[in-house]
């Protein structure tokens, strides 16, 4: 195992070029079109069997044969965004900014199947270069569900995957059994008033006026209504409401955010935004709800991240393998990890001193980072092939 953190680290700075190169040229989801062009242009020639256009825009690259086959996702999507990094490889295109990692996640996953190239090893490993994890389409669908739609986890076995951490030093890793992500759902309310003229408010049926009740309500739904043991999380993320200063609307549009990791709390999540507006029918208003169910919680199987976690231990030392941070975000890796046992860590990329937070017009990593990830997922695909023969 040793010697594959060698290997890989005698490839960092190629590593970095590909890192830098995806950077510069950021593609949203669904569009990714130049980054899989990439994709095939790196591993046709290391003999991988190779299908494009898979989830609309994604690739999936195959080597070896038989069973058992495990997966590596890595997807491929930036942001809308636009950078403020002053770096050569800052994006080039207006707006568009991988902000998420996204491209560390491609490059590391090119070197484990570089490094993967040149090993001898049973069954099969299977490269998921997924489009979309950021965005769903016109159908609400993100990048997992579409790739799973082509056929993308057909036959496989089990799934790995990491994803860059900027609040974890660089050489360290998080990784833990059970929920590893939240699930999400998003919730679009109109209140609906009677508009009027803003010396007159009797006249009206006062749109912020309900809304504000309404939000109050949602404010008070998981301290109030959700166990506290359980896990929930309300966001109200927009609130858009007239357009004078001196005119009562008609209506405000409220849209949030819901995180929950048991069914249980979804559903009474749900069932409590429901009530929260009808708050506008007892002061005489109305309200438009709809509710669209996003990603599910992802799990780590127990035996996936003891298995990971082992590797890990070996290649940069146990003492670097800390149990993960709880948090809400969501993942649609969880859409493969509800197929067949699969885990996610995540690698640390910090910048010691000057702190890049993802989704941010600045960030960045360490990319001493990258050689650490791509020996973790390529010796941990080698490790569970050999332990399943």
């Amino acid at each position: 195992m040793a010697n594959l953190l060698f290997t890989s680290q005698s490839i960092k700075d190629q590593l970095s070029a590909w890192r830098r190169d995806f950077h510069a040229y950021p593609e949203l989801g669904f569009q990714e079109k130049r980054t899989a062009a990439r994709i095939v242009d790196v591993l046709k020639p290391l003999g991988y069997r190779l299908r494009t256009g898979v989830g609309r825009a994604g690739v999936i690259a195959e080597l070896g044969s038989g069973s058992p086959v495990i997966g590596i996702r890595a997807d491929m999507d930036a942001l809308p965004i636009q950078e403020r990094n002053e770096v050569p490889y800052a994006s080039q295109v207006l707006g568009v900014m991988h902000a998420c990692g996204h491209d560390t996640h491609v490059a590391m996953a090119l070197g484990a199947a570089t490094l993967l190239s040149k090993e001898q090893f049973p069954g099969t490993v299977r490269f998921l270069f997924q489009p979309a994890e950021e965005v769903e389409d016109e159908e609400g669908i993100s990048g997992a569900p579409r790739m799973i739609e082509d056929g993308a986890m057909e036959g496989v076995d089990a799934v790995i995957a990491l994803h860059v951490d900027a609040d974890t030093p660089t050489g360290e890793i998080q990784l833990e059994a059970g929920m590893g992500s939240a699930g999400v759902d998003t919730f679009y309310a109109t209140i609906v008033g009677k508009g009027g003229h803003g010396a007159l408010p009797y006249k009206t049926i006062d749109p912020i006026y309900l809304a504000s009740h309404v939000i109050v309500a949602l404010n008070a739904i998981v301290s109030r209504r959700v166990r506290p043991f359980d896990q929930g999380v309300i966001s109200i993320g927009s609130i858009h409401g007239g357009q004078a200063d001196n005119v009562i609307p008609e209506k405000v549009d409220l849209t949030g955010t819901i995180r929950y990791t048991e069914p249980s709390v979804q559903e009474l999540i749900h069932t409590e935004i429901e009530r929260a507006c009808k708050l506008t029918q007892v002061l005489g208003g109305d309200y438009q709800l709809k509710i669209v169910k996003g990603y599910p919680p992802m799990m780590n199987d127990e035996d996936i991240v003891n298995l990971i976690g082992e590797v890990a231990g070996e290649l940069i030392g146990e003492g670097n393998v800390k149990p993960a941070d709880k948090e809400m975000g969501a993942e649609d890796f969880a859409f493969f990890t509800n197929m067949v046992p699969g885990a996610m860590f995540s690698l640390g990329c910090r910048i010691e001193g000057d702190e890049r937070q993802h989704h941010s017009p600045s960030f960045d990593i360490d990319e001493r980072c990258l050689p650490i990830g791509t020996a973790i997922l390529a010796a941990s695909a080698l490790r569970y092939l050999s332990k399943s023969n």
